[in-house]
């Protein structure tokens, strides 16, 4: 799809009609789609069309139906148009708004205590994010091409291995938004004048424990892991128990090797993340190895 077809595109959504579509402008290009801003009656929109290999990578029946879930809740942005095949979404542009600056501690307590109350909602949808089955899925895409990393293996293995840590532990399953990056934390005006967030961008968003969501937000931000036990901590005003921590630092790993992997199907589609892509990998590994000292202080023994 070219830049010139957008306005067909636009109309052919039964939004406007194509010659009303004015000032398109080609928006930051985003992980997974191409976005662009444009103005109908001098009102202004933002539309997403999905990018390269997205079909294979979300299921867009799912995410409308998360979008159905949380519209009422005035928490995201405000969706005029959604093809459940296509992916193509068409949404008001949030004015004056700002992206959650991860090295702000205000921004980020903010973001942390917005993303909490999000989840106290418990709602419910009725498809999961397994983070197993996507581990395999995303690498299951590369269809037997080997992984870049020499290592792969012995790291995926490692990773693995906490399964049986993270599912000893207590927790609950809610929609979770699973992208909970900074970059979709919106900081806006609201029509009274006060700041709110918005939580935009819900591609990934289903059932989980709602913890897997401060591992996600570590990992786009790449944290150091002072800054991860910071992010913790202001997630959990209240304290957060070492189990919980450490389960956590499990998330961290395979969220690590989940994006990883998903960065590896990106580059044989032709799309390369670089440093982004090589930071996954080493959470894959970093994190992994923290949870088993962790370990082995809390315990006495090695993991396994």
């Amino acid at each position: 799809m070219t830049d010139s077809s957008i306005p067909q595109t636009i109309g052919s959504c039964g939004f406007c009609r194509a010659e009303e579509v004015e000032k398109l402008q080609v928006m930051k290009a985003g992980m997974t789609n191409r976005s662009y801003s444009f103005y109908v009656q001098d009102k202004r929109y933002i539309i997403r069309i999905p990018g390269e290999g997205t079909e294979q990578l979300i299921n867009r029946a799912q995410e409308h139906e998360v979008y159905r879930m949380v519209s009422p809740l005035g928490i995201s942005e405000h969706v005029h148009y959604f093809d459940p095949v296509s992916g193509i979404k068409i949404a008001s542009y949030l004015e004056n708004a700002h992206a959650c600056d991860s090295s702000s501690q205000d921004n980020v307590q903010k973001c942390m205590t917005a993303l909490r109350s999000f989840h106290r909602q418990q709602l419910h949808v009725n498809h999961s994010f397994d983070l197993w089955e996507r581990l395999d899925f995303y690498e299951s895409l590369w269809q037997g091409v080997p992984s870049c990393y020499a290592d792969y293996q012995e790291v995926k293995q490692v990773v693995l291995s906490l399964r049986g840590y993270i599912d000893a532990q207590p927790k609950e399953s809610v929609l979770c938004h699973i992208d909970a990056v900074p970059d979709n934390f919106m900081f806006v005006t609201g029509k009274d004048g006060k700041e709110e967030i918005k939580l935009i961008d819900w591609e990934y968003a289903g059932m989980q424990d709602p913890h897997l969501d401060i591992a996600m937000f570590a990992v786009y931000a790449m944290y150091y892991r002072r800054q991860v036990d910071e992010l913790i901590d202001l997630y959990f005003p209240e304290g957060c128990d070492h189990p919980t921590r450490m389960k956590i630092y499990c998330y961290i790993a395979v969220s690590g090797l989940l994006w990883s992997n998903w960065c590896e199907f990106k580059r044989h589609c032709g799309v390369e993340f670089g440093v982004y892509a090589q930071r996954q990998y080493d959470y894959a590994k970093e994190y992994s190895a923290i949870f088993l000292e962790e370990y082995r202080k809390e315990f006495g023994r090695d993991y396994g």
